[in-house]
């Protein structure tokens, strides 16, 4: 899937001029965590709720110790710098005591194209720390992706993945264990796997707790199953019997 099939399309915007004040009204009316900030029909930045943390006016903001600009200038001759995070910015104090959006808006923001597949926007979240990315066409913004967009999109696949007719134990066990058959980790000569009544189960030995779960994510993703049991045994637990001692 691609950004274009779960985008929203109706996308509230502001301007860059909007009062912070009515920012906060609107994302909490909408029931939204973040807005594009367009100006003259381009996008120039993205306002979020964590934006609106750092502010003054709910005491919220970093109340920073600020040495005057002669001691900044000297700092190196006069000693120790105190650390970066110890001063406030100029940058620091128009977020937590400016009035419109232009003042607290991120301006470097990750944009995607309608073709960009789901997977690369959930990275982009991960990797970037962003809930929501505007979608262009060109220079011009036609929808946005979110992270409850793509929870959405999970939802309704799996939905539609509800098989018509409930599929018989032999054709589960078919499915199951071609799907683990292309699994690197899949250890098919040490144990047996059974199904019975949609009912997988699994017998024999496990090198790990990740393997095992693994397994069981692999089995409820077949349609039909409706449960998984697992009474593998680790191999470091795993003591052969001897045959070769006195009975």
């Amino acid at each position: 899937m691609q950004a274009k099939d779960v985008m929203t399309q109706s996308v509230v915007t502001i301007a860059p001029w909007t009062l912070i004040s009515d920012v906060a009204t609107l994302l909490r009316a909408e029931r939204i965590s973040g807005v594009p900030v367009l100006q003259d029909g381009l996008l120039v930045g993205m306002v979020s709720e964590k934006d609106l943390v750092p502010r003054d006016e709910i005491g919220t903001d970093r109340h920073l110790t600020l040495r005057p600009w002669w001691q900044r200038l000297f700092a190196s001759d006069s000693g120790p710098a105190l650390n970066e995070t110890q001063d406030r910015s100029g940058a620091q104090y128009v977020r937590s005591y400016g009035l419109r959006a232009r003042d607290i808006m991120s301006s470097q923001v990750t944009r995607v194209r309608e073709e960009t597949p789901l997977d690369e926007i959930a990275a982009l979240f991960d990797q970037q720390h962003v809930g929501r990315v505007p979608v262009m066409r060109g220079r011009r913004l036609v929808g946005i992706v979110s992270r409850a967009d793509l929870g959405r999109a999970i939802a309704k696949s799996s939905d539609a993945s509800e098989p018509a007719s409930v599929p018989t134990d032999e054709a589960i066990r078919a499915r199951l264990l071609n799907d683990l058959a292309h699994q690197s980790w899949w250890r098919a000569n040490w144990l047996s796997v059974d199904v019975v009544d949609g009912v997988v189960s699994f017998n024999g030995l496990v090198e790990g707790e990740d393997e095992r779960q693994a397994a069981r994510a692999a089995a409820k993703n077949v349609p039909g199953v409706r449960r998984v049991v697992d009474d593998r045994m680790q191999v470091s637990q795993w003591v052969p019997l001897d045959l070769t001692g006195d009975l």
